[in-house]
């Protein structure tokens, strides 16, 4: 038989102190938000000897020749060993199955052991002899809730829906009574995968007459119609879940799911008018969801939405955090509302979070873009005071403008601030310096300072060298002679 490969999760081993259904269905859970990867003995750190050379055996023995090379060993192996082996070795079903049963004629399987044959079966696309592993768990008295989580898991990841529903269906022949949490395992296992939302809403739809759902329930579809940015469909929803089963902050993710998908389709008003009801319900969601929402709206460039959505933030007792911060300044500055973002940027020490090297450096630069020549001046000396200095580029733009806009000296405090303080790369710099003297005809000083670039060894860029030969070509021969020999020794350097 061909080995199908696929990737799994190494299951968690269920603590004592939970009953044994709630335990594996925590650990289910757990498996669900592990991103997938194949699980090898190879790569596990702390297994037992005993484990090593039976995972050994079924990944390089045939599978005819397993039984007797196990026999070989002499080994009885106890209940947590076979559990070692079979999360270890879902990439060999066929070896693993012999394994199994040859463990089965020596001793009794625990019901956590056989759950993971199953999902192993199931998780290979061996469908047919994973179910004949259930109904001989329905002997053994050993089926659970979390056995059909794994079969709805295996059905979905593969694109069998209708199977993983008809598994549900069918729940009540194994001795499982369908319940809530089995409604919403199943919906999860279908929401997980891209863009079938809709089946899941199909199946919410006939089963929640029979079985009511909960907060749970509505979460997960939600969440479903965030990934795949259906507004309208999530309105309809949402708007059903407030009449079954009304507000309370235990349906936070609920809200959060609902509320970041109208953000994320330009709904804004609507969100906010949700989050004002939200506050009356005592349901405001916490600085997660605001940090997230934030980042959305600055992508859009929405900084109206986002000054309104900062108002609710501020004024009802949650405090932001330094990435809030610099996010909010970002996109004042983005529309060039310099004021504000001074506002914040002033209010937030009061608040306990100090602004880094990124806020000061977005608005330095929001200053410069606006050619605010006398703030930027006074707002680098404050950077500099603040031990916070201008990111290189930032240096560079700000020299430009300097020059451009007649204030050369202060375009030389930057320049000597970088070079006494070793700020770097200089290039950039080194030549908006060197460009703004030979606009302003400064001759002298500028033969002197590209001299002491070239011996610095900062490159001089080609477009650079082109404009200083301009400048110098105006003054007739002798700027000819001393741009020429600029340029032998830019060429030697």
């Amino acid at each position: 038989m061909e080995t199908v490969p696929f990737r799994y999760p190494r299951p968690v081993i269920p603590s004592s102190s939970q009953p044994i259904e709630q335990q594996e269905l925590s650990q289910h859970r757990q498996l669900e938000k592990t991103p997938k990867q194949f699980a090898s003995y190879l790569d596990a750190v702390d297994l037992s000897p005993r484990a090593r050379t039976i995972c050994e055996i079924l990944s390089r023995v045939f599978p005819a020749e397993v039984e007797t090379a196990l026999s070989v060993t002499g080994m009885n192996p106890e209940p947590e060993v076979v559990e070692e082996v079979l999360k270890l070795s879902y990439g060999y079903p066929e070896a693993t199955v012999i394994f199994f049963k040859w463990v089965g004629l020596r001793q009794k399987h625990s019901p956590f052991t056989w759950n993971l044959i199953v999902d192993l079966l199931g998780k290979n696309q061996r469908f047919e002899p994973m179910w004949d592993a259930i109904r001989s768990m329905k002997q053994e008295g050993v089926v659970s809730l979390t056995t059909f989580v794994s079969v709805f898991g295996s059905y979905c990841e593969v694109g069998k829906f209708n199977e993983a529903i008809m598994a549900f269906d069918v729940m009540q022949n194994y001795g499982i009574q369908p319940d809530v949490v089995a409604v919403n395992s199943l919906l999860s296992a279908i929401c997980r995968e891209n863009s079938q939302t809709e089946i899941a809403m199909e199946f919410f739809q006939k089963i929640k007459t029979k079985i009511p759902p909960d907060g749970d329930s509505f979460a997960i579809l939600l969440e479903g119609w965030e990934k795949e940015g259906n507004v309208a469909k999530a309105r309809t929803l949402f708007g059903e879940m407030v009449i079954v089963v009304g507000w309370s902050p235990e349906n936070m993710s609920a809200y959060d799911a609902f509320l970041n998908t109208l953000i994320q389709g330009s709904q804004a008003d609507e969100a906010l008018n949700i989050l004002h009801v939200m506050k009356g319900k005592n349901c405001l969601p916490g600085l997660k969801f605001f940090s997230k929402a934030l980042d959305v709206l600055k992508t859009q460039n929405d900084s109206a939405h986002a000054l309104s959505l900062w108002e609710l933030i501020t004024t009802n007792g949650l405090i932001p955090n330094l990435n809030m911060y610099n996010s909010m300044i970002g996109l004042l500055c983005n529309n060039d509302e310099i004021t504000t973002a001074y506002q914040l940027l002033d209010e937030m020490p009061f608040n306990g979070v100090f602004p880094d090297s990124l806020t000061y450096n977005i608005i330095f630069q929001c200053l410069i873009k606006n050619k605010k020549v006398k703030e930027t001046g006074n707002f680098f000396l404050e950077m500099i005071k603040n031990e916070q200095p201008p990111a290189p580029t930032n240096c560079a733009s700000a020299i430009t403008m300097f020059f451009d806009l007649d204030d050369p000296e202060m375009g030389f405090e930057i320049w000597f601030f970088m070079m006494k303080d070793g700020v770097s790369p200089l290039d950039d710099s080194a030549n908006s310096l060197l460009i703004g003297l030979a606009s302003m005809g400064r001759l002298t000083e500028l033969r002197k300072h590209a001299e002491q670039i070239i011996h610095k060894s900062v490159k001089i860029y080609e477009s650079t060298m082109a404009k200083l030969k301009i400048a110098f070509l105006k003054e007739g021969r002798k700027g000819i002679d001393v741009y020429n020999d600029l340029d032998r020794k830019w060429r030697s350097s």
